[in-house]
């Protein structure tokens, strides 16, 4: 006979453990070193992807990923996970907020999704300028190096067409993979999976240099390090449990 599982049971099963802070910092650095690296075969990479070389299918799946590191996309993934998962709503008491009809852990999870974009909009904004592969003289380049400022810019079409450096959508879409994986561990190599996938989009559709698209998943990380880096996510709020999870265990 298998014993039922109490509240307190399920209560442990589903408190899966924070990200560590050192963990997210060293894979962030070791992105941004990448970064500098895919400086010297930014140039390749985008003269092969605009030669058209990528199997459609293959772009039709990039294509379809770039939901993961779109805003609105990354709203929707949010918004489903929030109604799959009792946990993130119902209401809350929150210190100096008072009650919320979330979890703190949605909050971190929504900040932590997006903080890296916007880092990487407002650094390409105001700091760099980088003309994107789209809209570059790439046959007239003779560096990656080139590319910055807007020297080789042939087809610009708006202001983000100067704004390549780095990615905001590889910066958004690693700020939802940790964001995700800090709460549901188990799917961290998923999510890891569709963030590369995301970030590969915007260099197949050159958007992006690889460059630029590492220097961004940098960016989204060193946002999530501080962000969820000391921080644990438990399935109960306050050590009580929800009435969602009461709800669905009896």
């Amino acid at each position: 006979m298998i014993p039922s599982r109490s509240i307190h049971d399920t209560i442990a099963f589903d408190r899966p453990a924070g990200l560590p802070r050192r963990r997210l910092l060293t894979i962030a650095v070791a992105l941004a070193c990448l970064g500098v690296l895919a400086l010297a075969v930014d140039l390749d990479v985008a003269r092969w992807c605009k030669a058209g070389h990528i199997p459609k299918e293959i772009m039709r799946f990039l294509n379809f990923s770039e939901v993961f590191g779109h805003g609105i996309g990354v709203a929707t993934i949010l918004l489903a996970a929030a109604v799959l998962d009792p946990t993130l709503v119902g209401r809350r008491a929150v210190p100096r907020f008072g009650s919320l009809p979330f979890s703190r852990d949605l909050g971190w999870m929504v900040v932590t999704a997006f903080a890296g974009g916007l880092m990487a909009t407002l650094i390409k904004a105001t700091l760099v300028d980088r003309v994107r592969p789209r809209a570059a003289d790439l046959a007239a380049a003779v560096s990656s190096l080139a590319t910055f400022g807007d020297s080789l810019a042939a087809n610009i079409a708006s202001h983000s067409d100067i704004n390549s450096f780095p990615s905001g959508h590889a910066a958004t879409a690693a700020g939802l993979a940790a964001a995700l994986a800090w709460k549901y561990p188990r799917g961290t190599w998923f999510f890891v999976a569709l963030a590369a996938a995301a970030a590969a989009q915007r260099v197949a559709s050159l958007a992006h240099y690889p460059s630029d698209v590492l220097m961004g998943a940098a960016v989204g990380l060193l946002s999530a390090a501080f962000l969820l880096g000391t921080k644990s996510t438990y399935a109960t709020q306050d050590g009580a449990p929800s009435d969602a999870l009461l709800n669905k265990v009896r």
